[in-house]
């Protein structure tokens, strides 16, 4: 009698058990690929924060935000959308001088640079920007406030991110109703690569760091209350009652 090979029959339980691995270790690679890039996000349930053209109401502030994608200001230099690092634009016969553009690493140094080769000296600074470096905003914000510059936004502009930093730098700040001045959480230390946990150290004296600025440039840094809470792919846009309440403007004159 001739053996037979039988056909091993496949056990079902180990099939599932191999193909929930391979699902997990898909799902261990777009998260991580997703800390990697900012922007592979897995689908989300329940509500979603608008877009930044929607309007704002009360109770209504988070807006989905990417730099990239920030509406530009009301009056945007000829380059649409807006420049990737700040661009300085002399304006108003030299009284003022226009930061526009995203916020780099780098741009303080060479902004202050910039600013100190003017002849006449401005005397404020205007600002449409949908943020970026912290550090640099911070440096630049110590520079514009040793020099006594204003800072204002004009009629439809943002200020959005680490741009915060510089409006409350100005000896005094405009901020009309229909601009848009928007905060959100940051990254801080070398690496945005690393997991949250591991970079304790690094977050906590960064706030630490932004909300000793804020303390001294006059803003209430119960601001950041709105920022800790809103994830860096949205912004909390600050209502114009949320502006005087922190500082950034003055409250009008009731008399």
């Amino acid at each position: 009698m001739s053996d037979q090979s039988v056909p091993a029959r496949r056990n079902p339980v180990g099939r599932v058990l191999v193909w929930v691995l391979f699902f997990q270790l898909g799902l261990a690679g777009v998260l991580f690929w997703g800390d990697l890039s900012d922007g592979l996000r897995l689908p989300g349930f329940g509500p979603r924060a608008p877009d930044l053209s929607d309007p704002v109401r009360p109770g209504d502030q988070t807006r989905r935000f990417r730099p990239d994608r920030a509406p530009p200001g009301g009056r945007p230099m000829p380059s649409t959308p807006l420049p990737d690092r700040l661009t300085l634009t002399v304006v108003e016969g030299g009284q003022r001088v226009l930061l526009e553009g995203g916020i780099e690493a780098g741009d303080a140094d060479r902004i202050e640079k910039q600013l100190s080769e003017l002849d006449p000296k401005p005397q404020g600074v205007i600002l449409n920007s949908p943020g970026g470096s912290v550090q640099d905003a911070l440096l630049l914000g110590r520079y514009l406030r040793g020099a006594e510059l204003t800072t204002a936004l004009r009629s439809g502009d943002i200020c959005y991110s680490a741009c915060p930093y510089l409006l409350a730098a100005g000896t005094t700040r405009t901020v009309p109703d229909d601009a848009s001045v928007g905060v959100h959480q940051h990254y801080f230390g070398e690496s945005t690569l690393l997991p949250a946990f591991v970079a304790v150290e690094d977050i906590q004296r960064g706030q630490g760091e932004v909300m000793s600025y804020l303390d001294g440039m006059g803003i209430d840094p119960l601001v950041m209350q709105h920022a800790l809470v809103t994830p860096p792919n949205e912004i909390y846009v600050l209502l114009p009652e949320e502006l005087e309440r922190y500082g950034f403007v003055e409250k009008p004159d009731a008399s």
